[in-house]
């Protein structure tokens, strides 16, 4: 059934090559051999990190996104870097934006972010028995971390006070394994 679905690159073109991602255009042949247009941004993938301390909060970060002109409440998350493991990069990210190192990191999810144009694949990752430590967050990049009990987040998801995709998926992953 998969392949009646399927369609066939004839030609590609990249369009921009950035630093952390590429647009390219390719056409296509479709199922009723027609021809068709797709645009893909290439994206290396993400890691994000439900990350659960031990009164039992959860820590989120806000930070300004640029592309949306908000500042959002969001779990900790990152890019991968290139030959960097998922779980690798949760820990570094968890680090970098929060401070904290877990003892325990668990897989919890993972899924394509918006398959119609990009192909990045986010990583997600539950984090307890933590350690305190330092930010050091990118130079770019200024984030203040905030906790909540899971049922505060979960109440937030359904008021439309966290708003991004990967972290209404963390977190309500998290929310469904730990109950």
């Amino acid at each position: 059934m998969e392949q009646e679905f399927k369609e066939k690159t004839l030609s590609s073109k990249m369009i921009y090559q950035g630093k952390i991602l590429n647009l390219r255009v390719d056409q296509v042949l479709l199922p009723n051999n027609k021809e068709g247009t797709r645009e893909v941004v290439e994206f290396s993938g993400a890691v994000a990190i439900v990350a659960i301390t031990e009164d039992k909060k959860v820590l989120l970060v806000s930070q300004y996104r640029y592309p949306v002109g908000e500042v959002l409440l969001e779990i900790p998350a990152g890019k991968m870097d290139s030959q960097e493991s998922p779980e690798a990069c949760a820990r570094r990210e968890l680090k970098e934006e929060t401070g904290y190192s877990a003892a325990l990191m668990q897989k919890i999810a993972e899924f394509y972010t918006t398959p119609g144009f990009t192909t990045e694949l986010m990583h997600v990752y539950l984090a307890r028995d933590l350690t305190g430590g330092e930010q050091s967050p990118d130079e770019d990049e200024f984030v203040r971390v905030e906790s909540f009990t899971l049922e505060e987040a979960i109440q937030m998801i359904l008021h439309g006070k966290i708003r991004d995709g990967k972290s209404i998926t963390g977190l309500l992953a998290a929310y469904y394994l730990l109950k």
